[in-house]
């Protein structure tokens, strides 16, 4: 049966080992023999976007191997990096990736917040400030584009 992801990661164990995998024959890259295709494009895409995601969260990747069918990845928590950011820091490193709470969209259009805003905007950058540290979310754009065997172009 399946564990939550709060339930397998721990912050005393600083390296896991992620493995995520293409579906359906997918390939993520190299040659399809069936079909006769060349995926072998997608390689360094896949290894642009694992350097790039490691950059913006507090994540360090030890090694990682991009395979025809599959991606391992050995990354190592550095979550105590998130306590020095700024607020400011914190949320442009999660728009780096992710679209944001409508709160942040708000604040960042430059509109004014009430009361109420303010507080839910400082609970959201508390919430990203956590996440930068975990250890799976840099890679939830990667991981279901494995598995359900798309890419962006």
């Amino acid at each position: 049966m399946p564990r939550p992801r709060c339930e397998q990661i721990s912050l005393e164990i600083p390296y896991y080992h992620i493995v995520t995998r293409c579906v359906r024959r997918s390939f993520l890259c190299g040659e399809d023999h069936v079909s006769g295709k060349s995926y072998e494009h997608r390689r360094q895409w896949v290894e642009d976007q694992i350097r790039l995601l490691s950059s913006i969260f507090a994540i360090d990747v030890a090694t990682y191997a991009v395979m025809s069918n599959h991606c391992h990845i050995v990354v190592k928590l550095n979550p105590s990096q998130t306590e020095e950011w700024s607020d400011d820091e914190v949320v442009e490193r999660w728009r780096a990736v992710y679209k944001g709470a409508p709160v942040l969209q708000k604040h960042l259009a430059g509109q004014q917040l009430d009361a109420i805003e303010e507080i839910e905007l400082a609970e959201w950058i508390e919430t990203y400030r956590e996440r930068k540290g975990e250890c799976m979310s840099p890679f939830l754009p990667i991981c279901p584009l494995l598995t359900m065997g798309f890419f962006w172009a």
